[in-house]
């Protein structure tokens, strides 16, 4: 690789550290291998992603990314942590949720970066993606070396844990893509597996999303499926994050002063979110990710967790 292109490569890494990442890696942009094409098509066959029909409309651009972008040569895929050891929590919210919405957070962080990469190979072009375009954002993190996906599907950071947001950019440029962490994997303890709540890991790497806690209380619409227990969760659920141990005794790492928790939020206890109506939902929840569930589901999900507790004291108070 020339000192040029190595110069380049470090500069961006330097661009998306200053930005925030704590991690980037670079890979070449091809089509997903057969294999994984495969694996994805059979999830969607089986059901497994639920309500969320997007999940099966551009799986051309799913399965070679150049189609979002014309002559897309490079991703550059940025980890962005979201929370650190000790810090503070919420006990009905997903950690990822507590600060303002990622997907506007790390857009606009990575403009001047996107901006500055243009201005390295002048006539080039460039795309951010955050979650929202149809990319294999966890299969390209592991080609461009940024992690490895654990068996409760997460991207694992070594040294720094699952999480983590991800954000790519793709660039119409050639650069020497980094060391492929595509074959790695977890340590394979299970104990994610074991302590789902719901079952939802299959224990090869899948998951049913018809099962899962994150999905059933943001992304389900309408009623719960029956005998269903949210076990305390009404947005997002991190158990099987909490016990991975990927992500104890994590190295410090910055997080970014937007992701830091909401006062606003974190001062809603079960009591005030159930009295939330659409207006008040909108002054707490207008830059969060929160408002993914929409205030009538938000409202549907404290009410099945107040419920829950309220058949427990009922229980308690008999015996």
């Amino acid at each position: 690789m020339s000192s040029d292109l190595c110069q380049c490569k470090d500069d961006i890494r330097r661009l998306c550290a200053d930005a925030g990442a704590c991690a980037t890696g670079f890979a070449a942009v091809t089509a997903i291998p057969e294999r994984l094409e495969a694996a994805y098509d059979r999830w969607l066959a089986e059901g497994r992603h639920a309500s969320m029909e997007y999940m099966e409309r551009y799986c051309d651009i799913r399965r070679d990314p150049s189609l979002l972008l014309e002559g897309a040569r490079t991703v550059v895929v940025c980890a962005f942590a979201y929370t650190r050891p000790g810090s503070r929590r919420h006990p009905l919210f997903a950690d990822y949720a507590l600060g303002r919405d990622y997907h506007e957070v790390l857009r606009k962080r990575l403009r001047p970066v996107a901006a500055a990469m243009e201005a390295m190979a002048p006539g080039s072009g460039t795309r951010i993606c955050v979650d929202t375009a149809p990319i294999r954002e966890r299969f390209w993190a592991t080609r461009a070396g940024v992690g490895v996906i654990g068996l409760n599907n997460h991207l694992i950071v070594p040294g720094i844990g699952s999480r983590v947001f991800l954000a790519e950019i793709l660039w119409t440029h050639d650069v020497e893509p980094d060391s492929s962490l595509e074959d790695g994997g977890c340590c394979g303890c299970r104990a994610c597996i074991v302590s789902c709540p719901a079952k939802a890991l299959d224990g090869e790497g899948s998951i049913d999303c018809r099962r899962c806690l994150s999905y059933l209380t943001i992304e389900h619409r309408g009623d719960f499926p029956d005998g269903l227990t949210l076990d305390g969760r009404i947005y997002g659920c991190d158990i099987c994050q909490d016990v991975c141990p990927h992500n104890r005794n994590t190295r410090r790492t910055t997080v970014i002063e937007e992701f830091e928790p909401s006062e606003a939020l974190m001062a809603l206890d079960a009591d005030a979110i159930a009295k939330l109506d659409r207006e008040g939902f909108s002054a707490v929840f207008s830059h969060s990710a929160v408002k993914r569930a929409k205030a009538e589901g938000l409202r549907r999900n404290i009410m099945a967790h107040i419920s829950v507790k309220q058949n427990v004291n009922t229980t308690d108070n008999d015996t």
